[in-house]
């Protein structure tokens, strides 16, 4: 059963629990079904690639875990749909953050030796007053990490979901990233249109992004795909970069409102992929 998320959860620690393995000689990962139904580490030929849960991190600050139902903050947890404004709990500041699977217990529906499958039951309450499903897929081929997730709505509809993956990936040697464009953000730091040309680093920022992303660390390159093309990057960390696909821009419940239908499905995939070559040529 779900576990109940305080109003102050992003900003709590979360311990990972019990883990649950997957993978293979080359990629292992351990995956947290009661701390948000994140993976808490990926190792590959023996070098880990996530900041691991320590009692100084949120529950926001570690591993990898989905955002839904939706994906950076919504300002002052606010929005209107359907004629009703509804207000979420805000949990970072003044505004509600990455939705609410992150710090509920997921459901183990299936495990294998080289895949995991999670759901979710989401709330109908204060936190998400819609319900739905959530549910995810976590599978290792050879030296790929494929993740699908999904929400799926109930007997009525909902606001348009936003679900992506937060991963806290351990400081980079280098990164090759290369956006199409940019959400400017204003005073209170929130993402509003039009979108511009990207600006220069550090980020804390989303942007428009069809292309692979790749990361270089440990003498190791990891290429990053996904269908989404919103893609947040938080480098502003000394010991950690977060690279976050997602169907959609932070605030988007207000930005981009749309309605998703009873019964209806958001779903998207991220796939993660070390390559053999150390600093292969542009993707």
């Amino acid at each position: 059963m779900a576990t109940e998320q305080p109003a102050d959860a992003a900003q709590q620690p979360l311990p990972p629990g019990e883990l649950i393995h997957i993978g293979n000689e080359a990629l292992a990962l351990g995956i947290a079904p009661h701390a948000g139904g994140r993976i808490a580490q990926i190792s590959c030929d023996g070098v880990a690639w996530l900041s691991s849960f320590d009692r100084t991190h949120a529950a926001i600050a570690w591993g990898s875990y989905p955002m839904l139902p939706w994906a950076g903050r919504i300002r002052h947890g606010r929005f209107r749909t359907g004629g009703t404004v509804h207000q979420l709990p805000v949990n970072l500041g003044a505004h509600a953050i990455h939705g609410v699977g992150f710090a509920m217990s997921w459901d183990v529906t299936a495990h294998a030796p080289a895949c995991v499958e999670l759901s979710l039951a989401l709330p109908a309450d204060e936190r998400w007053p819609f319900g739905g499903v959530a549910r995810q897929r976590i599978r290792v081929e050879g030296r790929v990490l494929r993740l699908e997730l999904g929400v799926t709505a109930g007997s009525g509809p909902m606001p348009r979901p936003v679900v992506g993956w937060h991963p806290w990936f351990l400081k980079p040697d280098a990164m090759d990233f290369h956006p199409e464009a940019a959400y400017p953000r204003d005073g209170e730091g929130m993402a509003i249109h039009p979108t511009q040309a990207p600006p220069p680093g550090p980020w804390d920022d989303c942007f428009i992004n069809t292309r692979p992303v790749l990361l270089h660390r440990a003498g190791q390159t990891l290429r990053l795909r996904s269908d989404c093309d919103h893609w947040v990057v938080y480098d502003e960390p000394s010991h950690a970069t977060c690279v976050e696909p997602q169907t959609g821009p932070p605030d988007a419940f207000n930005l981009a409102p749309a309605v998703l239908a009873p019964g209806a499905t958001v779903s998207a995939w991220f796939e993660l992929e070390w390559l053999s070559d150390a600093r292969p040529a542009d993707p």
